[in-house]
């Protein structure tokens, strides 16, 4: 699968109020850090003089998915976005 393994029963809807992104993670919680564009806005390399950047958590849950084949499908549907359509990758 795309966004989680395969197997997974059960997992977080979550949509990015920052970059409007959807995505499935295993982590469930009210509030997660976004994998698209968290990982743009934080820079490892600061100087002495800079502040540490505030990590804010902008993916908020929609919906608990559960059971293999729902895991499934909704995985199946959200990757369609990201591969249009193309099945190669699996």
């Amino acid at each position: 699968m795309y966004y989680v393994a395969d197997g997974t029963k059960r997992c977080g809807l979550y949509t990015c109020k920052a970059c409007g992104s959807r995505f499935l993670n295993v982590q469930i919680a009210p509030k997660i850090d976004c994998p698209y564009c968290g990982e743009q806005s934080f820079d490892m390399e600061i100087g002495p003089d800079e502040e540490m950047p505030e990590i804010v958590q902008t993916a908020e849950l929609d919906e608990v998915v559960e059971g293999e084949e729902n895991v499934e499908r909704y995985d199946t549907l959200l990757s369609l976005a990201i591969t249009g359509g193309n099945y190669d990758w699996i």
